[in-house]
């Protein structure tokens, strides 16, 4: 039986097992993302929230989220997460319930009050948890372009 999940900051140690997580969970490595996450984190701590939840004394899931003031039009601060995994043999054990609940600790401790994020229409898994997590759709659009179009408007 596996082990209450232990949620703890994630360090610049955890580079390698959040890549092979994530490669994992998505079908690519995107060593990248997390090499400039971690070096953004050392050097402004204070933007950044990164979790990793333990199981029988493994990373079996993450977190990341960075903080923005006024962006967009705000007036206060929100916080945005770009990156949850859970390995696929751990789901449904708690551990996005746990990192998501240490979360909320944490953004409620900067002053925070909204938590924002995306997550493809496709991803049911995905938008389902945020569903269930409290998520609802914002009242705004995100758009996309492809800079390789011309522009000709």
């Amino acid at each position: 039986m596996a082990q209450q999940a232990k949620v703890r900051p994630i360090t610049a140690n955890d580079l390698d097992v959040l890549v092979a997580l994530d490669q994992k969970i998505t079908g690519h490595s995107r060593r990248g993302f997390y090499e400039k996450r971690l070096k953004a984190m050392a050097s402004d701590p204070k933007s950044f929230i990164a979790l990793a939840a333990e199981s029988d004394g493994q990373v079996k899931g993450f977190l990341m989220a960075y903080l923005l003031d006024g962006e967009f039009g705000g007036s206060a601060p929100v916080a945005v997460m770009d990156a949850l995994g859970v390995d696929s043999r751990a789901r449904g054990a708690g551990l996005a319930k746990a990192l998501m609940g240490s979360l909320d600790v944490e953004l409620k401790a900067k002053g925070v009050k909204e938590l924002q994020t995306q997550a493809a229409i496709a991803e049911q898994n995905l938008t389902g948890f945020f569903i269930a997590a409290g998520f609802q759709l914002a009242p705004r659009l995100t758009l996309e372009r492809s800079v390789a179009l011309p522009v000709d408007f």
